[in-house]
C-alpha cells in the first residue's frame, strides 16, 4: 500500500515505514504529524485518485528530526562589467517516519 502526498509544494509517494525529507514542518522530534492532502491511494492494486485530494484519506507520520540540507551555490555574473556575485542556501528540511495510510 502506498499514497502520494503534498506537502510544502511537493509531491512525495509514501508507504508505511519510509523515512521521506520534507520541507520545514513546526514541531519538535517525537510529535506526530497528519498529511491529509493525500492526492492518491493504492490498496493492493485499487487505486483511488483525487479531484483533487482523495476524500477521508490521511497519512500519519512521526517527526524524526529538524535539519538542514545540503549548501547551494548560486553564482551571479555579468561579462566584461567585473560584476559577480555568489550566494549560498541551505534549505530548512524535516525528516518525518511514516506510520500508517488511512484510507
Amino acid at each position: 500500500m502506498y499514497a502520494v502526498v503534498e506537502t510544502g509544494g511537493k509531491q512525495y509517494r509514501v508507504s508505511a515505514g519510509d523515512t521521506v525529507e520534507v520541507e520545514s514542518l513546526p514541531g519538535e522530534a517525537g510529535q506526530a504529524v497528519t498529511f491529509d492532502r493525500v492526492l492518491l491511494v493504492n490498496n493492493e492494486g485499487q487505486v483511488s485518485v483525487g479531484t483533487p485530494t482523495v476524500a477521508g484519506a490521511s497519512v500519519v507520520a512521526d517527526l524524526v528530526e529538524q535539519k538542514r540540507g545540503p549548501k547551494l551555490i548560486a553564482w551571479k555574473m555579468k561579462r566584461r562589467k567585473g560584476y559577480h556575485r555568489k550566494v549560498g542556501h541551505r534549505q530548512e528540511l524535516t525528516v518525518v517516519r511514516i506510520k500508517e495510510i488511512k484510507v
